[in-house]
C-alpha cells in the first residue's frame, strides 16, 4: 500500500480507480471510490449482473501453529475448532463486557493456519485484541493487511465470468467456502462469500499482483456488462441485504444478541473466552435494544442517527437508511425497545421536523432467489 497525496492510505488499484473516474473519499483512513458511474446504476448492476470491488482496506490477519484454533477459540465469540479445512464462518470479537470490538470472517486455510478478516476501521485494534489474546498459546499472529489485497466480484454472473479464469473449481465451492490456487495465472485464495446479498467471490493476493488481477476480471467481465462498483453502492446492496455495518448496527455499546445475531456465540464451546460471563448474562437477561428493519410509509429517508418513536415515546435511533434501488422504496435499519420491535408495528421516524410513519418489518428486505 501506499500514501496517497492526501496522506490517506491509498489501494494498490488507486490509478485504475481515478482513470475510471471515480470519486474518491476518505474511508478509516483510506482513500476509496465511494462511486463511479452512479450508485443507482453500479447497485443494479450487481442485483443484475455483476460488479467489482476493490477491498483491499480491510484487516486480513493469519494465525498459525498448533494452538490456533483455541487460541481463536479463546480470542472470539465463535467456535473456530469446528470449522472444516477450506470452510469459513461469520464471527466477532467482543469486549470483556459483551460489547462489539468488531464482525469478522474467520476461514479455516489449514488444520493449524486460519485468516482472520477485519473491518478496515477496527483492523489494527483487531490485530492488537488478537496479538494480547493469543499469548501463551503455541500459535504465531502474522497482521498481513498492508501487504494483501482484496478484490471482489458480486452478482449473478461471478461464476460465468471468474470460472475461465481461475484454476479453483469455483462451481464447487460452497457459500462461505474458500480454496488455494491461482486467478489470471496469479497465487491467490478465492473465497465464495461477500457483502452485497448476491453469489460472488474474494479474491486475496498479493499488493503488487492485484492490478493484474483487478484488469483480467475487468476484461472477462465486459461483454457481460460487468462495472466497477464503489462504497456507495456497496452500503446500499449491503442494507437490502440486512447486513450490519460496524459503526452503524455494531459497536461496543451493543450485544450480539441486540443485533440479533446471538446465533454467532457458542456459549457451550469448550473453555473459556473473552466476553463470556458478560454474554451468558446478556442471554439471560434479554436484550435491552432489538435491531429492527424498518419500511417507511411516509415521505423521506431515514438516515443514520434520526430518532424512532412509539406514540409520544422515544423507543430507539435510526442506524442505516435508505431508498432502496432495488425495492423502490424507502427502508432503514434502528434500535428499538424490545416491546416496540414485533414485525407490523407501526413507528414514527423524525425525518427533519416531522414524524413519519414506518413499519417494523422482517429483516432482509431482500433475498436472492436461489
Amino acid at each position: 500500500m501506499t500514501q496517497a497525496r492526501d496522506g490517506l492510505l491509498a489501494t494498490p488499484l488507486a490509478d485504475r480507480h481515478r482513470a475510471l473516474g471515480a470519486r474518491m473519499v476518505e474511508f478509516a483512513g483510506w482513500s476509496m471510490p465511494v462511486q463511479y458511474a452512479g450508485i443507482l446504476e453500479e447497485h443494479r448492476a450487481v442485483r443484475t449482473r455483476a460488479g467489482l470491488f476493490d477491498l483491499s482496506h480491510m484487516g486480513e490477519l493469519f494465525v498459525e501453529g498448533a494452538d490456533a484454533a483455541k487460541a481463536l477459540g479463546y480470542a472470539l465469540v465463535s467456535e473456530p475448532a469446528a470449522l472444516q479445512v477450506g470452510r469459513a464462518h461469520y464471527s466477532m470479537i467482543c469486549f470483556p463486557d459483551g460489547g462489539v470490538l468488531d464482525d469478522l470472517i474467520v476461514y479455516r486455510l489449514g488444520e493449524e493456519r486460519f485468516m482472520v478478516v477485519a473491518n478496515a476501521s477496527n483492523a489494527a485494534a483487531v490485530s492488537d485484541a488478537l496479538a494480547e489474546r493469543i499469548k501463551g498459546f503455541n500459535v504465531v499472529l502474522d497482521d498481513r493487511s498492508l501487504a494483501t489485497a482484496l478484490v471482489a466480484i458480486q452478482g449473478p454472473l461471478s461464476l460465468q465470468v471468474t470460472a475461465p479464469l481461475t484454476d479453483v473449481p469455483i462451481a464447487d465451492l460452497r457459500y462461505y467456502a474458500i480454496g488455494d490456487g491461482h486467478v489470471a495465472g496469479i497465487p491467490a485464495l478465492v473465497a465464495r462469500t461477500g457483502y452485497t446479498g448476491e453469489d460472488g467471490f474474494e479474491v486475496f493476493v498479493e499488493v503488487g499482483s492485484a492490478g493484474r488481477v483487478w484488469d483480467a476480471l475487468m476484461e472477462a467481465g465486459r461483454s457481460a456488462g460487468v462495472v466497477p462498483v464503489g462504497l456507495g453502492a456497496r452500503d446500499t446492496l449491503r442494507l437490502e441485504a440486512g447486513m450490519p455495518l460496524y459503526g452503524n448496527e455494531l459497536g461496543p455499546d451493543t450485544t450480539p444478541y441486540e443485533a440479533g445475531l446471538g446465533r454467532v456465540v457458542k456459549l457451550g464451546k469448550e473453555g473459556d473466552f473473552v466476553g463470556r460471563a458478560a454474554l451468558e448474562k446478556a442471554e439471560a437477561d434479554g436484550p435491552r435494544k432489538k435491531l429492527v428493519g424498518l419500511a417507511v410509509r411516509g415521505r423521506g429517508i431515514a438516515r443514520h442517527g434520526y430518532e424512532l418513536f412509539a406514540d409520544d415515546r422515544r423507543t430507539g435511533v435510526v442506524t442505516s437508511g435508505t431508498l432502496s434501488p432495488t425495492l423502490g422504496e424507502p427502508i432503514a435499519m434502528a434500535y428499538s425497545a424490545p416491546a416496540d420491535a414485533e414485525p407490523g408495528t407501526i413507528l414514527e421516524v423524525k425525518i427533519r421536523d416531522q414524524r413519519v410513519p414506518a413499519q417494523v418489518v422482517v429483516l432482509p428486505f431482500y433475498r436472492r432467489a436461489t
